[in-house]
């Protein structure tokens, strides 16, 4: 009978010390020894799903082929272990409770009293076992958000406990902890690690592995005090310094033998397996000399004094994916939207770049100085790919500018002037009446390419899928106005004769898509049309 086996991991000490990145590369090491890996992901928000996430705080919204608005986390787990996910494989605390209570409420539970402990992590273990049972999957690996200290994780852990309670050969548990180096003292500490697991005992918990976390690797003594306070031997403690890049991690946890650790634990055979294309990819990207300039013109990038790149992260690994697949190491610059509004001056600044990126995004702010960053790359011949948003502002930017719509505009910023972006029609009824749920285009939708365009050239086929996260698309009623001025809409969605793609063919590059394909980029499998954008950007 098939067993499946269930791997938990959680953080200590502080969040973002990379669990996302040690859940997938615990994932690609178990692949890799040709074992069939899930990944769920557990975000402790009352918040039903990642959509109304604010991405400076959370990061970007990753949407998976089935339309589920999830965690960032989704997106490494797909881009390590090559493969896509659905709703099974992320929860939050908010659509666990929405669940039980609807159960409640169509009388589920015969009458009982329902409660919060046992009946939400009964639900939280259900969930668990349907992401391994629809997959077949040899390893589950959970990973929980946050860390373990905060209260809206005790519900998660609790689950994680009945489930090691009740069948302890199928549990595993790893902890990321983080081992600060304050610069006053100048040595690694680690009395946080401790306390962290100390909370995670109370919470009857014991770690099996721990992940220590740190700017520079963990030594000897340092393992020792952490298997000693820990209760862990010590071969389990493993060092994870940080990295050039995430590709990388992998890679340093076989040197650890991470997953052998795991299989013995298990009492399972170690087929001695490596990562060989994995491998390679790693030691191609760490020996790249030549370096392409990418710019993107965006918004959610400044939080206080601080930049923070994961409102953007798949379309940060798409140009990585991309300009490695190309030979080139790529230098990403963040361009605030904002300095292009007034100052046509800034605008010059745009041709250092090899190539200009304007990614989605929500609301009005800094639409004009895209809008701007947009007809500057058309004109100056700059390569220059537009992501959903992106698409939308250079349709604006050639009707204004092209094809003497001077009024146009988006619904979404205005309801005056010709609004060559809108709603569909059955969005207008559930947008007046406030039910905003229903209104975005969510998920995988099929598009046909035009034979002979640029896309065609790119994905070498007719017939493509392609992510979707959007409220508003190109209005057709001004579709033949632009194409007599020489856009062409490459990408049709047939079914309801929507524009998906539009370029324009005599520039180096200029493309943009109503769909986000940063969402099916992969390492090895960099997405076509970054690899096109590439390509013209190099030359």
């Amino acid at each position: 009978m098939h067993m499946t086996r269930y791997i938990f991991i959680a953080g200590g000490v502080m969040s973002g010390v990379g669990k996302g990145v040690a859940t997938a590369s615990i994932g690609k090491i178990l692949l890799s020894k040709g074992f069939t890996v899930s990944a769920v992901k557990i975000d402790p928000y009352i918040n039903v799903d990642a959509g109304t996430m604010n991405p400076l705080e959370h990061g970007e919204v990753f949407v998976t082929d089935d339309g589920t608005e999830s965690d960032q986390d989704l997106g490494n787990y797909e881009r390590f272990l090559g493969r896509s996910f659905s709703k099974v494989n992320y929860m939050t605390t908010g659509n666990v409770y929405d669940t039980v209570i609807k159960r409640e409420r169509n009388l589920e539970y015969k009458g009982k009293c329902v409660e919060v402990v046992p009946h939400i992590p009964l639900e939280v273990i259900s969930r668990i076992k349907d992401a391994g049972k629809q997959d077949k999957a040899d390893f589950v690996l959970i990973e929980i958000g946050g860390t373990v200290g905060e209260y809206q994780n005790m519900l998660f852990l609790e689950a994680a406990r009945m489930m090691q309670a009740s069948s302890p050969e199928q549990v595993f548990f790893v902890m990321v902890s983080y081992l600060p180096i304050p610069s006053s003292i100048g040595e690694q500490k680690t009395k946080p690690t401790q306390t962290a697991v100390r909370t995670l005992n109370e919470a009857g918990v014991r770690p099996d592995m721990i992940i220590a976390r740190s700017e520079l690797p963990v030594d000897r003594p340092r393992k020792e005090k952490i298997s000693l306070s820990c209760n862990i031997p010590i071969d389990h403690v493993i060092s994870a310094p940080d990295v050039d890049f995430i590709y990388e991690i992998p890679v340093n946890f076989d040197k650890e033998d991470v997953g052998g650790k795991i299989l013995r634990k298990f009492g399972l055979k170690d087929t001695k397996k490596d990562m060989k294309e994995w491998k390679a990819m790693v030691q191609k990207v760490r020996s790249l000399t030549k370096t392409v300039k990418i710019g993107i013109v965006g918004k959610y990038f400044e939080i206080g004094d601080f930049t923070l790149m994961d409102s953007y992260l798949s379309v940060i690994e798409a140009i990585k994916h991309a300009a490695w697949a190309e030979n080139y190491k790529p230098e990403i610059t963040w361009l605030s939207a904002q300095q292009y509004e007034k100052n046509s001056k800034a605008l010059q600044g745009l041709k250092q770049f090899d190539g200009i990126i304007v990614p989605g995004g929500f609301g009005s702010r800094g639409s004009e100085g895209k809008i701007n960053a947009i007809g500057y790359c058309r004109k100056q011949n700059i390569p220059f790919f537009g992501l959903c948003l992106g698409l939308q502002l250079a349709v604006i930017e050639f009707a204004r500018n092209v094809a003497g719509i001077i009024k146009a505009n988006s619904r979404e910023f205005t309801e005056k002037g010709d609004l060559v972006i809108d709603v569909l029609p059955e969005q207008k009824i559930l947008l007046k009446e406030k039910k905003y749920g229903g209104t975005m285009r969510l998920g995988a939708y099929a598009c046909s390419l035009q034979k002979g365009s640029r896309a065609y050239q790119a994905y070498k086929k007719s017939d493509i899928q392609e992510r979707h996260r959007h409220r508003y698309e190109i209005n057709n009623v001004y579709k033949e106005r632009l194409e007599e001025k020489g856009m062409v809409f490459s990408g049709i969605n047939k079914e309801r004769g929507l524009v998906e793609i539009g370029e324009l063919p005599n520039h180096p590059f200029f493309m943009g898509t109503q769909f986000h394909p940063e969402l099916k980029s992969r390492p090895l499998l960099p997405h076509p049309l970054f690899v096109a954008f590439m390509k013209a950007a190099t030359k």
